[in-house]
């Protein structure tokens, strides 16, 4: 008989969890100038396109030029891409095809700390990525708050949400091949609608507050950019709060699903 699985039963983890995330680590050092390239020319593309070329047809936002509004939107973009793709894709390959996770818990270390060190390295490639981007936008002298130096504690954070999402699908999609259902219906309408490209109050007041509610990326959008630029404001209390409750029940039900879906 199979065992039984609580989906929001407490994982019991060690210094172990270290180890895979020193893996990972290991991994992505003997290909970081591959990896570097596509942080660092991506946010000069979005800030070409947007910031300069549309940015000359929109008015000032909030009193502040269009581009330096969407400039801590990429910055945001980028966690949410680098710890989700890094957590689907990269953890499915590294699970099912290379069988890197068979050969992990051969050792002392446990299933629940393999998913985790993946979680944390997902959070991780957040924060670098993030960072690359952040060093873009101030180089560009679109930063007008210290503050901005928050940004990675921050990154870091939101890295670990969406990294905890992202191996909820991990764990329930048949084949490589299903993540185009959460990357196309889930990542590319956050990725716009979060009030990146466009304010919110653009849109109906329930929407708004759908959107919150329902999309992480509105929460790290509103933090991101009420660092870069300075306007602190108690709404990001909320954003920070949302977030806090979120982010450990997703970390939970990501463990205990790819628990269900490992051990037989």
């Amino acid at each position: 008989m199979g065992q039984k699985f609580s989906l929001f039963q407490i994982p019991k983890l060690s210094y172990r969890v270290l180890k895979v995330w020193m893996r990972n680590k290991d991994v992505f050092m003997k290909t970081y100038k591959t990896n570097f390239l596509p942080s660092l020319l991506e946010p000069i593309l979005y800030l070409v396109a947007f910031g300069l070329g549309l940015g000359g047809f929109v008015q000032t936002i909030n009193g502040e030029p269009y581009v330096n509004f969407i400039a801590p939107a990429i910055v945001s973009v980028s966690m949410m891409y680098s710890a989700f793709y890094e957590c689907t894709y990269a953890s499915f390959v590294r699970m099912y095809f290379q069988k890197t996770f068979d050969a992990i818990v051969a050792t002392p270390v446990n299933m629940e700390e393999v998913i985790t060190g993946e979680i944390l390295w997902g959070a991780t490639k957040s924060l670098i990525n993030s960072s690359i981007v952040l060093a873009v936008i101030t180089a560009a002298g679109l930063v007008s708050s210290p503050l901005f130096l928050l940004i990675p504690l921050v990154a870091f954070f939101v890295g670990f949400l969406f990294a905890s999402i992202a191996m909820c699908f991990t764990a329930i999609v048949p084949n490589i091949d299903a993540f185009n259902y959460p990357a196309f219906l889930f990542i590319t309408p956050m990725s716009l609608l979060s009030g990146t490209f466009f304010p919110l109050t653009a849109m109906p007041q329930v929407v708004q507050t759908i959107v919150h509610f329902v999309f992480p990326l509105t929460n790290a959008v509103d933090i991101t950019r009420a660092l870069t630029l300075g306007n602190i404001e108690t709404s990001i209390l909320f954003s920070l709060a949302w977030m806090l409750i979120v982010a450990p029940i997703f970390f939970v039900l990501a463990i205990n699903l790819m628990k269900k879906r490992l051990i037989k």
